[in-house]
């Protein structure tokens, strides 16, 4: 059964990249939302892009209403991320007050009400026809007031008039310490909980985020990391991805025309994950190097990432054999990130992927070495993060090779890796150097090749001027080591 354009549940776009997948659609339109967290977790962030991405991307004017920072300081803290508040309240499409409570001020009678408040939001609202309103935070407006049947009612009166305004409303609460706020009722009154953490694991900070319910919709129920960057809050679903993606019937050259020789169509599907193993000096590196000029070729943007070699020294060592990447690096084929695994972790890095990916638009991905990820998340984090990154790369049919260092110790981290990921691979080739007749014989073997057959045999290689020369066995070249 369908549902119906009339039946389908309201909702509005929350602004924040990956949290509308993970709600299907966005926050409940019309109704509270709950933005819950200790201190550092990114609660007011959050409801400032909410507000912005409204004005910006939707035509829908919005009131932030803030009872601790005054609305300077908030213009001041988030413009290093993109958000130029001032202009937006110049242009009419927002409106920022700042309402200043004095806890020592507030005196507990039975005549406590927010009708002040509501005279003051109402007019904000209707001064600039908004559709969105942020109230941050909800412990300084309550913050005085002890008696839980006051508290209780005058949430609810809140809630209720937000609802009846019509108004997308995000507000924003301290985590209690056995609740999920301080007062332990706005979780029970909104329509919709979203609880924010921020922790540090093995000296690695990270923040995730939790919707805790969310009344009349469908929704992601386990926990999905976020990051803040330059861009502001952008959030990883980790198990909202399904296996929907479409298969490609398009072959796309490997960029050796021996290993095009081995595969039965000729080289492989477009959109197909390639992984690269082998141990040290097998020559890794300069096969992925190989499947970014065939790409190139093809006139197709490639976007390279290193976590071992700066570019200025892949660059080098490439053109030593005869691949010159550096020409295509100042022709905008050619993009290549480098960084050390353990700068940040594994969903900082995720992120930092997903962000190349929709800046750049590659065809072509090369990750290299997946391995070195093992030094910063387990076998199963790893795998996890790699998973996103497949069904993201397969989603947007973009080629992907990854390489792996392997060990003779299968106990050994990289091979931790290999196991991670091989049998998500849709293509598996091995390197291996051995020693023959007192020289050194490097080999490929291509272990796997899904939906097409192949050459299963070894064939022996070498490293030249020209970059991979597959030999026969009579063949005599000067291997060039890099």
């Amino acid at each position: 059964m369908t549902e119906s354009s009339t039946d389908k549940f309201p909702k509005t776009a929350s602004g924040i990249n990956g949290l509308d997948e993970i709600m299907q659609g966005g926050f409940p339109s019309g109704r509270p939302v709950l933005i819950c967290g200790g201190p550092g977790c990114g609660k007011t962030l959050f409801s400032v892009q909410f507000l912005v991405n409204g004005i910006t991307e939707h035509d829908e004017p919005g009131v932030f209403m803030s009872f601790e920072e005054s609305a300077k300081d908030l213009s001041l803290n988030v413009k290093s991320l993109g958000f130029d508040l001032e202009e937006l309240q110049e242009s009419g499409k927002l409106k920022v007050d700042h309402v200043h409570i004095e806890r020592s001020e507030i005196e507990e009678t039975g005549e406590f009400d927010l009708e002040a408040l509501f005279i003051r939001l109402n007019h904000a609202i209707d001064s600039i026809g908004a559709k969105r309103v942020v109230l941050d935070t909800v412990e300084a407006l309550f913050g005085g007031i002890d008696n839980d049947g006051i508290l209780r009612a005058e949430l609810r009166r809140l809630f209720s008039w937000l609802k009846k305004k019509g108004v997308t409303t995000v507000i924003t609460g301290e985590r209690g310490k056995q609740s999920f706020t301080r007062q332990g009722l706005e979780e029970y009154v909104s329509d919709c909980v979203i609880l924010l953490d921020f922790r540090v694991i093995d000296q690695i900070a990270t923040r995730r985020l939790r919707i805790v319910k969310y009344r009349g919709s469908m929704h992601g129920t386990n926990e999905y990391p976020f990051l803040i960057n330059e861009k502001g809050i952008s959030v990883i679903p980790v198990t909202s991805l399904n296996l929907t993606y479409g298969s490609s019937t398009e072959v796309v050259s490997t960029g050796l025309e021996q290993l095009d020789e081995s595969l039965d169509q000729g080289g492989l599907y477009r959109g197909s994950s390639v992984l690269i193993t082998g141990s040290a000096g097998t020559s890794k590196t300069i096969l992925a190097a190989h499947f970014a000029m065939a790409s190139i070729n093809r006139e197709e943007p490639v976007l390279f990432f290193s976590f071992e070699e700066s570019p200025e020294q892949l660059i080098r060592n490439m053109d030593s054999i005869g691949i010159d990447f550096r020409t295509h690096l100042e022709s905008g084929l050619l993009h290549i990130q480098a960084s050390r695994p353990s700068l940040q972790g594994l969903e900082m890095h995720l992120i930092r992927f997903y962000n190349a990916l929709e800046e750049l638009k590659p065809k072509t991905v090369i990750v290299d070495p997946i391995s070195s990820l093992i030094t910063i998340g387990s076998s199963s984090e790893v795998r996890a993060m790699l998973i996103r990154l497949l069904d993201t790369l397969k989603n947007k049919q973009i080629n992907a090779v990854f390489t792996a260092l392997t060990q003779a110790n299968f106990k050994d981290k990289g091979d931790l890796t290999v196991e991670a990921i091989s049998s998500l691979s849709d293509a598996w080739i091995d390197l291996n150097n051995n020693r023959k007749n007192r020289r050194q014989n490097r080999t490929m073997r291509i272990v796997k090749a899904r939906g097409m057959g192949h050459n299963p045999e070894a064939q022996e290689f070498r490293i030249t001027d020209r970059g991979f020369h597959f030999s026969l066995p009579t063949e005599q070249m000067t291997d060039t080591t890099n």
